[in-house]
């Protein structure tokens, strides 16, 4: 089960103080936008996240088949994208995020083994919640209570 994850800005411009269970590390933008880059900015600890997820997901399904799988590396990168036109109207919807994925597998593997591998790196759990259409719903809270004036949005707007 996942642990919540707490955030809280400091003293310093744009730095975040990030805590998950035991851990704490720190989260900022670059020095061009104005942070301190003590840590990495919020697109790479998404990218990261994908790429953590996707090795993980991989080596434990090597594991549970038992085969020769000695180590993985991914590289992860992210741009925005110009979206696909729909060809219903001729209308062009705008930008989307794009996520690449450069994937290679170290050990003694036959190429179908290598094509299962990367199946399912394609399906670790975080890949499939960013592309199922998130929900995120946000509240304002003060001293511990809720707030009245609660807003839930999602992926592509508020509800």
């Amino acid at each position: 089960m996942a642990r919540n994850v707490s955030v809280s800005s400091g003293p310093l411009k744009y730095a975040q103080g990030v805590s998950i269970g035991s851990h704490v590390f720190q989260a900022d933008e670059p020095v061009d936008v104005g942070g301190g880059d003590i840590g990495p900015n919020p697109h790479e600890l998404l990218m990261a996240s994908l790429g953590a997820c996707t090795s993980i997901t991989v080596q434990m399904y090597a594991e549970r088949k038992q085969w020769n799988l000695q180590s993985v590396h991914i590289d992860v990168a992210h741009e925005r994208v110009l979206a696909a036109e729909n060809t219903a109207s001729g209308a062009t919807i705008g930008m989307v995020d794009q996520f690449e994925m450069q994937i290679s597998f170290s050990g003694d593997l036959s190429a179908d083994q290598r094509n299962k591998l990367f199946e399912i790196a394609n399906r670790c759990p975080i890949h499939r919640m960013l592309t199922s259409g998130v929900k995120i719903q946000s509240k304002v809270v003060q001293s511990g209570k809720s707030s009245e004036s609660s807003k839930k949005t999602s992926v592509g707007g508020i509800e």
